[in-house]
């Protein structure tokens, strides 16, 4: 079965310095039909006004994963990380038993476009963790590149029976991704379009999957997108 969400359904914030659009229900934006994707719960693209930002908060029992599509964003937390995030890194909080921290955007003239997931974790109160691992852009061209995960290919550790994928392809290309029997897939697409299984996909938009073979995928344009590998039973 398939089924397609389209941008202009995604939920929204809209403060002073923020503006973000939810995926899934988050915070006052509540759909019973948007509850979250298996173990994944949120995906927030978030665009942070300069010198705006998150002050310090708290976070527990969740897989959090920021990747930084423009801009630099500045991350602080309890247990002493201090980073600033760029396009080409991944940074993985694993909240765990609870951990606190910021997020800000320093500069003072240009906006800071990021994704934020959230992902539930196969065990609670684990030890908080931290990763930031840094990538050559050109690895995500025209290859879809794992960037998080719980098996050996992944260079980002997940406490999920999860596999995370980011990707740049060019217009004219093709993709097919084989989907295994018990899995399904949550392909949000970032910028760009894209013909999945014949169903035509811009930026903002995604399509859910739980048809075991293979997901066509058909780039009508240059497009960024992520794919989820998830349990399909969770």
């Amino acid at each position: 079965m398939k089924t397609i969400s389209k941008n202009n359904s995604r939920g929204l914030t809209e403060l002073d310095w923020l503006t973000s659009f939810h995926s899934f229900s988050f915070g006052n934006y509540f759909d019973q039909s948007k509850l979250g994707s298996g173990p994944l719960r949120v995906i927030n693209e978030d665009l942070i006004a300069p010198k705006g930002g998150f002050p310090a908060h708290p976070h527990k029992n969740m897989e959090i994963i920021t990747i930084v599509l423009d801009g630099e964003l500045s991350h602080k937390d309890s247990a002493g990380h201090e980073e600033t995030i760029k396009y080409g890194e991944i940074q993985k909080m694993s909240a765990g038993s609870g951990i606190f921290h910021s997020e800000f955007n320093n500069s003072s003239s240009e906006r800071v476009r990021l994704l934020q997931i959230w992902i539930v974790p196969d065990k609670l109160n684990i030890e908080p963790s931290y990763e930031k691992i840094s990538f050559l852009p050109s690895q995500f061209l025209n290859n879809l590149y794992q960037i998080a995960g719980q098996d050996k290919k992944r260079p980002v550790f997940l406490n999920q029976n999860v596999r995370l994928f980011f990707s740049e392809f060019e217009k004219d290309t093709k993709l097919e991704y084989d989907l295994s029997p018990g899995r399904q897939a949550y392909i949000h697409i970032i910028d760009g379009s894209v013909e999945i299984d014949n169903n035509s996909l811009g930026g903002g938009d995604a399509i859910e999957t739980d048809d075991a073979g293979q997901i066509h995928f058909k780039f009508t344009g240059h497009a960024r997108f992520l794919l989820f590998d998830l349990p399909a039973h969770y």
